[in-house]
């Protein structure tokens, strides 16, 4: 369970994970995706998901470049526990109770 918590450690991990499951993106369609987050940000939550092995980086040549980034067959493990976590998080009582 930890190696799987240090995996998703960082804000937004997860938002990107989620829409990598949706399918390969580019960066530019990371951000369109998640507005929200930095650039700074979503070149730092890229760089750790695919050390931890859950996102792979595919470069074509050309000009420009051309970078997709898709889930590893290990980030497409990660579906169902993201899963369950949101329907642990949407069934939690509301008012910070037990």
């Amino acid at each position: 369970m930890e190696i799987t918590l240090a995996a998703l450690h960082g804000r937004w991990t997860t938002l990107v994970v989620r829409e990598l499951l949706r399918g390969d993106r580019s960066y530019s369609e990371l951000r369109v995706a998640l507005p929200t987050l930095s650039d700074k940000a979503l070149s730092d939550r890229l760089a750790q998901l695919g050390e931890a092995g859950v996102v792979e980086r595919d470069r074509r040549p050309g000009w420009p470049p051309r970078v997709r980034y898709a889930l590893t067959p290990r980030g497409h493990r990660l579906g169902p526990v993201l899963q369950a976590l949101w329907d642990w998080g949407a069934e939690a009582p509301r008012d910070g109770g037990a």
